[in-house]
């Protein structure tokens, strides 16, 4: 007779096991960590509801869930919140089933307008699916880094090329975080975007320790860009980037994920994850250059007292405007009043 699923809160007792299972679930992703509790709540207080079924003593599911309720971007519960994936986790297909409903019932004594699953792959649940914004971009990577070279666009390694003759170096450590936030929030306010407070990134610094690396590139007068990546099982991911504008003429973009392959390839990782983008963006153009093909993602949504689908994203007309405006902020304000908003957007 096959044992019953039980949902649980996650508790301290049980987190050994969320992160062994996360580690070897299939699904799983770096942002199904447990530790994303804790940086939520240093960063922003929002509440979280990490859940995980349970068959026979056993995880078999994980989902972790923040609520981010919002005047200006409505009240949702979001897996995982602040991240672009999250959703489902689930070696068991009664699990994924029973996890989905508790999100709903969870979602309705909350009154939220909707519940929001980040899934790369949409799972056979009742929910709504919204495929056509994002894409994902991934691709393996060689224990012989001359091997992933070769495999690269040919116009990309005429331009990696130009990159690393012409002079720029790289610093890695866990003491640039200042000078990545310097960057990272030139860089979001020049896109008219809110920047996420610096508390948000040292949390993250801190939970997440040696899975975490810090890079910044120096050009002919000083750092243009940087990044904060991530590292998880086999693969790495340069989550957080930015630069100055003169990072594009310098190429500075190029020789830092290049630099970063070839520390990954060095440190065993075989994937490298290029995140998401939002379709007809120059980000989602810019990874299509490295030779990465697109892989839609499927959220999943189940609205409770919202009538239509959640649209909070820049290429959305509602906030043109807004969007424009902030481009045009003078930076400390952008510094100042970013973090503000971009807490409630999740």
């Amino acid at each position: 007779m096959t044992a019953m699923v039980d949902i649980k809160p996650l508790d301290t007792a049980a987190e050994p096991a969320w992160e062994a299972f996360v580690e070897a679930a299939p699904d799983a992703t770096f942002f199904h960590r447990a530790g994303w509790a804790r940086v939520i709540a240093k960063a922003y207080g929002h509440p979280t509801y990490f859940r995980y079924a349970s068959r026979g003593g056993r995880i078999v599911g994980v989902l972790p869930l923040v609520h981010v309720k919002s005047p200006l971007f409505g009240n949702a519960l979001i897996s995982t919140g602040f991240c672009t994936f999250g959703g489902i986790a689930a070696t068991d297909p009664g699990a994924a089933l029973a996890l989905a409903k508790d999100a709903a019932e969870l979602g309705r004594s909350l009154g939220v307008d909707h519940v929001e699953l980040r899934h790369t792959t949409a799972l056979p649940i009742d929910w709504t699916v919204k495929s056509e914004l994002y894409a994902a971009f991934r691709r393996p990577m060689d224990a012989d880094i001359g091997v992933t070279w070769g495999q690269l666009p040919q116009q990309k390694r005429q331009e990696l090329r130009r990159s690393i003759k012409s002079g720029l170096r790289q610093q890695v450590g866990p003491d640039l975080l200042d000078e990545f936030f310097r960057i990272y929030g030139t860089s979001v306010r020049n896109l008219g975007t809110p920047v996420y407070p610096r508390r948000f990134f040292a949390a993250i610094a801190e939970e997440f320790l040696d899975a975490v690396e810090l890079a910044v590139v120096h050009g002919s007068a000083g750092p243009v860009s940087a990044v904060m990546a991530f590292y998880f099982r086999d693969r790495v991911c340069p989550y957080f980037a930015g630069g100055l504008p003169e990072a594009r003429t310098e190429h500075a973009y190029d020789f830092m994920y290049w630099a970063l392959m070839d520390r990954a390839t060095e440190r065993g990782s075989r994937l490298f994850d290029f995140g998401r983008s939002k379709r007809g963006t120059g980000a989602f153009d810019y990874k299509l250059s490295w030779g990465f093909e697109p892989e839609t993602l499927h959220y999943q949504f189940h609205l409770v007292k919202g009538r239509e689908l959640p649209n909070v994203n820049p290429l959305n007309p509602k906030f043109r405007v807004m969007v424009e405006t902030w481009k045009r902020l003078p930076l400390p304000v952008a510094n100042l009043l970013g973090p503000v908003i971009a807490r409630q957007i999740g």
